[in-house]
Parts: structure tokens; sequence; C-alpha cells
């Protein structure tokens, strides 16, 4: 198991007010999975996501990534279990504009101490397999919405994670680009990529082989019955 979340809260002091957000939430996925975390806003969704992806802690419950408890790791340990182990997709990008494609995929590689040589031929491989090797050299103002996006899934990849976090990873793009990012993550999911991928839209979790709903704190799991793919 990849995965393993349970009897997670988390609540926020509000002034002289706790206020909860996540109220007794177990979440397991098993390796090579793709699930998708839908809910509205406020749900609780994105500060779930930032548990599993180590960069928030629960008030209480217990939480394994790939065997390791990591909840008893001190900060610095958190950081570099997220370089190891996880890969994150945000809906803004999150490019460092004046770098081309391959120094942007590479950076990852250049903090976990990675020679210069192997930074850029793991770059160059990570940027082929999302379909842009003829891009290495533009940088993210020569590219559109949707190469951006696949620029950040091959910084996410570039380290092998264990897991690839996605936040609302179409958010920003026209719904043609957003399919496109659909169908490259179905072929990492394929590949045997775990994906957990954070929505409120329905059309983007149905891609999804299993969706959870979050609504106020509290997890339900969708039914038995098959994701008909469009």
């Amino acid at each position: 198991m990849i995965l393993n979340l349970q009897n997670i809260f988390k609540d926020y002091q509000q002034d002289k007010l706790v206020v909860p957000v996540l109220k007794d939430v177990s979440l397991q996925v098993e390796e090579g999975e793709y699930v998708a975390i839908m809910g509205p806003s406020g749900s609780g969704k994105t500060t779930l996501m930032n548990i599993i992806g180590c960069l928030d802690r629960p008030t209480s419950g217990t939480y394994e990534l790939a065997g390791e408890n990591v909840l008893k790791y001190k900060d610095k340990e958190m950081s570099d279990l997220r370089l190891r182990r996880i890969g994150f997709v945000f809906q803004s990008f999150h490019l460092l504009p004046r770098q081309s494609a391959l120094d942007n995929v590479a950076l990852p590689l250049s903090y976990a101490g990675v020679k210069k040589k192997e930074r850029r031929q793991r770059a160059a491989a990570a940027l082929e397999r999302v379909g842009l090797g003829e891009r290495v050299d533009f940088k993210p103002t020569q590219l559109s919405g949707g190469q951006k996006q696949r620029v950040a899934i091959a910084r996410a990849m570039v380290n092998n994670p264990k897991i690839l976090l996605a936040d609302e990873p179409t958010g920003a793009l026209d719904s043609k680009s957003g399919q496109q990012i659909m169908e490259l993550f179905e072929k990492l999911n394929e590949e045997g990529v775990t994906i957990v991928m954070i929505t409120h839209d329905r059309n983007i979790a149905s891609n999804a082989k299993r969706i959870v709903h979050i609504i106020d704190g509290v997890i339900t799991e969708e039914g038995s019955e098959e994701v008909v793919h469009e």
C-alpha cells in the first residue's frame, strides 16, 4: 500500500475558536492506482492534499507513505521525503520564467544533489516522456498553457516519485488542453505511476479509476458502479 491515512483530524485555530477541517478521514491507496478526490470549494480537499504531500501535519491520526510513518519526521526529513517520494502538479504551473523547459524540469534534481550532466539527461528524458522532446530550450513564455503543464508534469516525474499529486491540474487550461493532460495522466498511470488528483470537476474526476468524495471534511467512497468514460 502506497498511502495509508487513518483517523486523520485537522483543526485550525481562529481567535479562540477551533475550526475542524478534516473529520476522522481514513484513506488507503494501493500502488498503481489512479484516484480522484472530488469536492467543492471549502470541502477540505486542499488540506487533505497538503497532508498527503507532507506539506502540513494533521492534528491527530496516522499517515504512512510507502510504509514510512511520516509523522514522526522532523521538518527537514519531511522535505527530503517530499523530494524523494512525491511529485507535485499544481493548477498554476509554478515554472521559473527565465529558465528553459529543461532547466525547470532539472530543478528537483539539483536539490537532490545530482550532477549536472545526469540532471540534463534525466530532464530531457522526462520532457520526451510528456511529448516535449522538441521544446527543451523553450522558455515558459514561448509555451502554451497545455505545454507549460506538461513541463510541470515532467518536473514532477523527474525524480521517479512514488506518487504524483495533482491539484486541479486542468484548472487553468481550455477544455482541449485539459483533455490532453488527462490523456497524459492516463498514459503515466498505465506505465505504473500512482496518481492522486484533487478536483471539483466531475468530468475531470471521471478520468480516474476511483473517485473519493470529500464534503465538510468527511470522506465517502463513490459507489461500486463502473465509471463511464466519455
